[in-house]
């Protein structure tokens, strides 16, 4: 069996987007405890009571701690404050989405690069158990994880699809049994990443400038903004950048307007 308390070097998230079902939240908490992992939060679940139900609870099995810190917030930004590397979970993928990957081939080179920036977190972001992940939250992800599955039935029940990403994930961290490995050391003048709600909100920003310089029509948007996404998470801003970018942005918003800085 494995230990219930795990040394967890990468700080790692598991975000259930909208689940409709309460047994299924306790058994996404029990798949996490079992791998060592403790930080599961909610958006906007059907029920506001959902952490407390008796089907959540006898699901959980005994990893109610973690059902007691997990989180329900209202927004995916809410939800990802902290973290710099999104993985979504989606069996079909999307055009003009992050590239897919199949979960153990990504996650082994994504924990050594992690280890070696030795700031930022891990996310990965499961959808509602009807519909899946919505194509604006994939699009807001660094990669999409496509679990191999028999070709004529795909269909994964949210806690076992929990289940195999949290032992992929443990699996890449050296497994269960393994002591955080040493991150390297940063130089006193390396900068930290931005999370993936400041980079929403400078591409936002940016959105919004684009617009005013009439470089991006409304009514005709294309694809355009997921282009930007898709380099911007290609380029892993800083929180100076980032600043910097918003700068710009800023900038241009004011001459389309006819200030004078």
């Amino acid at each position: 069996m494995f230990r219930q308390t795990v040394s967890q070097d990468l700080p790692t998230r598991f975000v259930l987007i909208e689940p409709s079902h309460a047994g299924n939240v306790g058994a996404a908490a029990r798949a996490l405890k079992v791998m060592g992992f403790d930080d599961l939060v909610l958006v906007r679940p059907r029920w506001p009571d959902v952490l407390q139900r008796p089907e959540a609870i006898e699901r959980a099995s005994g990893a109610t701690d973690v059902l007691a810190r997990a989180r329900l917030v209202e927004t995916l930004d809410a939800a990802l404050e902290g973290m710099t590397h999104l993985c979504a979970t989606a069996m079909t993928p999307r055009d003009f989405g992050p590239p897919v990957a199949a979960p153990r081939d990504h996650l082994a080179a994504l924990a050594p690069r992690m280890r070696a920036a030795s700031t930022g977190g891990v996310a990965f972001l499961f959808g509602p158990e009807r519909y899946g992940m919505a194509n604006e939250d994939v699009y807001r992800c660094h990669v999409c994880l496509r679990i191999p599955t028999a070709p004529d039935y795909g269909s994964l029940n949210l806690a076992a699809a929990v289940q195999l990403i949290a032992y992929e994930w443990r699996l890449a961290l050296g497994g269960i049994g393994a002591m955080p490995a040493r991150a390297r050391a940063r130089g006193p003048m390396a900068e930290p990443p931005a999370d993936a709600p400041a980079v929403s909100a400078m591409l936002a920003h940016w959105e919004e400038a684009l617009v005013a310089v009439g470089f991006l029509d409304p009514a005709a948007p294309k694809k355009l903004m997921p282009r930007l996404r898709r380099l911007l998470q290609r380029a892993a801003p800083t929180v100076p950048e980032v600043h910097i970018l918003r700068g710009v942005a800023r900038a241009m918003i004011d001459a389309a307007r006819g200030v004078r800085r």
